[in-house]
């Protein structure tokens, strides 16, 4: 990836094909298996989900358009790892072995496209700054539908009082510890320091989109405020 320190230090261990090095061998026809399954979901993600297209929309108007071809890379990767947003080269990775499901791909390509947003409007110092890290971490799992009832519950996690918020700190925290070499204490204690500040920022969300529904309510009043100042 061209970075001056060991790439370990900022994750790309578990994407081996940003460096053509280090992909492992796979038949040609698991590849093909992946990749075309991959490509469908990715293309009904981002004509369908609700979350996705208004992000796309957010960041097109903000001077950052998303293409398809360009900006989204079906890969494979190491570990349980769904996705990554690859800084230097400006795309977000969908781990095609293990995405099986359109609502998991709906679900990543979100979380990824809200770090993408960030980094268009912020300019975040990814690889620098664990605290502009750990608030875009903070960020995506609060508003992209990771911490949503139902995936909770498929976890066997729910009845905790301030769930979705100790939700939020677990997935942020998890995150940080994936793609950095930092100890678990210096990651909870960065996470802490930025927590009530990112986690009250839901742009372009107005607020937090628990569901499908809230989702399409937040697109359907972003449009319309957006036909209003255009014809101001």
């Amino acid at each position: 990836m061209g970075q001056a320190k060991d790439e370990r230090d900022y994750g790309y261990d578990l994407f081996p094909e940003r460096e053509a090095k280090n992909v492992k061998q796979r038949s040609a026809s698991s590849l093909y298996t992946f990749y075309n399954r991959c490509q469908p979901m990715l293309r009904n993600t981002v004509n369908q989900s609700p979350y996705a297209k208004l992000l796309l929309s957010a960041m097109s108007n903000s001077g950052c358009e998303v293409l398809k071809d360009r900006h989204f890379s079906c890969e494979d990767c190491e570990g349980m790892v769904s996705g990554g947003f690859d800084a230097a080269t400006s795309q977000i990775v969908l781990c095609q072995n293990n995405i099986q499901k359109q609502s998991h791909m709906d679900r990543v390509v979100t979380h990824e496209l809200i770090h993408a947003f960030d980094h268009c409007r912020a300019h975040v110092d990814w690889f620098n700054n664990f605290r502009h890290l750990a608030c875009s971490e903070i960020r995506a799992a609060n508003l992209s539908g990771d911490c949503s009832f139902p995936n909770e519950l498929s976890r066997y996690h729910f009845g905790m009082k301030r769930h979705h918020q100790e939700c939020v700190r677990d997935r942020a925290l998890r995150s940080i510890l994936a793609v950095r070499k930092i100890s678990k204490e210096e990651a909870e204690k960065t996470v802490a320091e930025v927590f009530d500040s990112c986690f009250n920022d839901h742009a372009p969300f107005e607020r937090i989109p628990h569901s499908q529904k809230d989702a399409k309510f937040a697109h359907r009043n972003y449009q319309n405020r957006n036909r209003y100042y255009a014809n101001i």
